[in-house]
């Protein structure tokens, strides 16, 4: 068996050969090409179907990954579910979006937590180019939701502001997670 060889393992080796400052380069430049393969996978739903189309495909899409995420990066760190705030407020610093958003964890307690999103990539650019602010809320609300309840089921959570809904100059979006008893 073990001359056999896996499809991909050649290139996970040469990973091994590398100085942490590319290795780091190169995480980074794989979340970029996720979030470039996202947002043309929604243009692509939007141009044939349309923009409500694209959403609740984005949503059901979101649905499942998040979990994914979630638990691939429990994985990691090896955790258990159920950690509460704390395991959570971890959790989010090792997404695909904290490799390319600035963002924090503020007001945080053993029960409740803030998430904000400083800067969002995927806004930014919508800004730069003079486009609307891109309606994520309720992809966001699946999303952070799903994330959340796969890190503990006992965390809930509310949406503070995101667009389409107004917010303030200082962040994107913010979501409150609270732990239910």
């Amino acid at each position: 068996m073990s001359n056999v060889k896996r499809v991909g393992s050649e290139g996970v080796s040469l990973l091994y050969e590398l100085s942490k400052e590319e290795l780091v380069k190169i995480i980074v430049d794989d979340a970029k090409n996720w979030l470039a393969h996202d947002g043309l996978w929604f243009q692509a739903i939007e141009r044939c179907y349309g923009m409500d189309a694209a959403v609740d495909a984005d949503i059901e899409a979101w649905r499942y990954f998040t979990v994914i995420e979630a638990k691939r990066i429990m994985a990691r760190l090896e955790m258990e579910p159920g950690g509460g705030i704390p395991a959570l407020v971890e959790c989010l610093k090792h997404r695909f979006y904290a490799r390319l958003n600035l963002q924090e964890s503020i007001e945080q307690t053993d029960t409740r937590v803030v998430f904000r999103m400083l800067d969002c990539r995927v806004q930014s650019a919508r800004k730069r180019k003079g486009l609307a602010d891109h309606p994520c809320k309720s992809v966001g609300v699946v999303e952070y939701g799903e994330f959340a309840k796969a890190i503990d089921p006992r965390i809930s959570t509310r949406c503070i502001a995101c667009p389409p809904d107004p917010h303030p100059e200082e962040f994107w979006c913010a979501w409150e997670f609270t732990l239910q008893d």
